[in-house]
């Protein structure tokens, strides 16, 4: 494994990525992606839109909302890395079929939980497995598009996964009304993730590690990078060596925009005092709102990085932050009377969290060397899950204790201020580090072309 040369100076500005050529079928292959992430979340969709209908046949408090979402993440943070690992020695194709869709089979069995502890042992059991989704599509998609289109295609993924969502939800909600409904809710969210599960079998090709990288892209697959590279003390020095890798894992810990989605609905009918029927309809404009937002992201991070190669993406991510919490705190803090205004709120809310992934996943792509882009997002994203785990059982706690309203304010408003600021800290290492994966991949590249074992070939 080859050590990357010296940084660049701090005046150098990031080489335009030249595009690698379309590749036959990726858009289908990233509709598969994107099927597999939607799926993915679908117990969740239960959970925050049957959560009330749940609380009163099982007799929760709110807090245990809190709790469900946070030992759902901490599984997260240990089995993500797992599955990746998982993946060094089978295919991860494969692999992304079991954890993403077949393991819908516990997603299925939670319907039959009698009792809170039985709840909090199955939807765990379903996190275990959901959380190899994250770090094996995010390595996949780095693999078929390159820096120049990512933000497209990461847009693509996420607008599939919301109007997932934002059909799944009104349908869930409409379960409520009847006797069990939530349990309704896990036997079809499983069922669908089965299916998804077998299609990726069936269709899903891996373009292999990096496919999409301009330099690479003529050479042998085995001249590109061996495989992806394990989950180990040496891959995870690697990373932390690369400046900008902690920098966006922490700016990741103050990203607490979930807090909406997990919250939003019970806020509307333990705060605001609508049913539970009427609050689940807010989710289908969220969702196609959130749907326009990564399309729109990621078309205007692609934009703003071919502008502005040094700060686009960053400060496209910074101003999301800033106006984030500023209508957070119009929404949860002022009391409306109209359902029509909140769904209205939620919408812009939506839009303004949809540009999220449209940017830090590709800031961590054109920084991180395409063997190490699996293991980068397995840490990133348990990263990510332990914050998420850590903010869902604060708001629940606080919730109980000052009120839903007042956490919102903590949790929507002051987190996401911080991680506004916080956000300044990135400019300077992103550039350098940018520049220096470019440097890598030249010299990966001018070597395997004067190996005399190497043999280039159309990939």
């Amino acid at each position: 494994m080859h050590s990357a040369p010296p940084a660049p100076s701090e005046g150098a500005a990031a080489p335009p990525s030249s595009g690698t050529g379309a590749k036959p079928g990726r858009r289908r292959q990233l509709g598969l992606l994107s099927a597999a992430v939607g799926a993915d979340n679908g117990e969740q969709n239960v959970l925050v839109v049957m959560f009330p209908a749940m609380r009163a046949a099982l007799g929760l408090p709110l807090s245990a909302l809190g709790t469900l979402g946070a030992t759902a993440k901490l599984a997260g943070v240990f089995f993500g890395p797992l599955w990746v690992s998982i993946a060094q020695r089978v295919p991860r194709t494969y692999v992304l079929a079991v954890c993403s869709g077949l393991w819908g089979v516990w997603t299925i069995a939670t319907g039959f939980a009698q009792n809170y502890t039985q709840l909090v042992v199955m939807t765990t059991v379903v996190a275990a497995g959901a959380a190899g989704c994250g770090p094996l599509v995010a390595g996949i998609v780095g693999d078929l598009f390159d820096d120049t289109s990512r933000g497209r295609a990461t847009g693509f993924l996420f607008a599939g996964v919301a109007l997932y969502s934002g059909v799944l939800g009104p349908l869930l909600g409409q379960l409520s009304s009847f006797s069990d409904g939530w349990r309704y809710g896990f036997f079809a969210v499983g069922a669908l993730q089965i299916l998804t599960g077998l299609a990726l079998l069936r269709f899903l090709r891996d373009p292999g590690i990096g496919a999409a990288e301009p330099q690479l892209a003529a050479l042998d697959p085995t001249d590109r990078a061996q495989r992806d590279r394990a989950f180990d003390r040496e891959s995870v020095r690697r990373l932390m060596s690369i400046r900008t890798f902690p920098l966006l894992c922490v700016h990741r810990l103050l990203g607490s925009q979930f807090v909406l989605l997990a919250f939003g609905v019970v806020f509307l009918v333990e705060v605001r005092g609508f049913s539970n029927a009427a609050a689940s309809l807010v989710t289908l404009p969220t969702a196609v709102s959130y749907l326009v937002g990564t399309l729109a992201g990621g078309v205007l991070a692609d934009r703003m990085q071919r502008r502005f190669p040094r700060a686009g993406r960053i400060a496209l991510l910074q101003t999301t932050y800033f106006l984030y919490a500023a209508l957070a705190f119009v929404t949860t803090q002022i009391a409306w009377s109209s359902l029509p205004v909140y769904a209205a709120l939620f919408s812009v809310l939506g839009a303004l969290q949809g540009v999220q992934p449209s940017v830090n996943r590709p800031l961590l792509m054109s920084v991180v060397p395409p063997e190490l882009r699996s293991s980068a997002f397995a840490l990133f994203l348990a990263v990510e899950s332990l914050g998420w785990a850590a903010v869902t059982f604060l708001v629940g706690q606080l919730g109980d204790s000052i009120g839903l309203e007042g956490a919102l304010l903590w949790s929507l408003v002051v987190i996401i201020l911080v991680g506004a600021l916080f956000a300044s800290l990135l400019y300077r290492p992103y550039t350098r580090d940018a520049v220096a994966l470019q440097h890598e991949l030249d010299r990966r590249a001018n070597h395997a072309q004067k190996s005399p074992q190497a043999a280039p070939q159309e990939g």
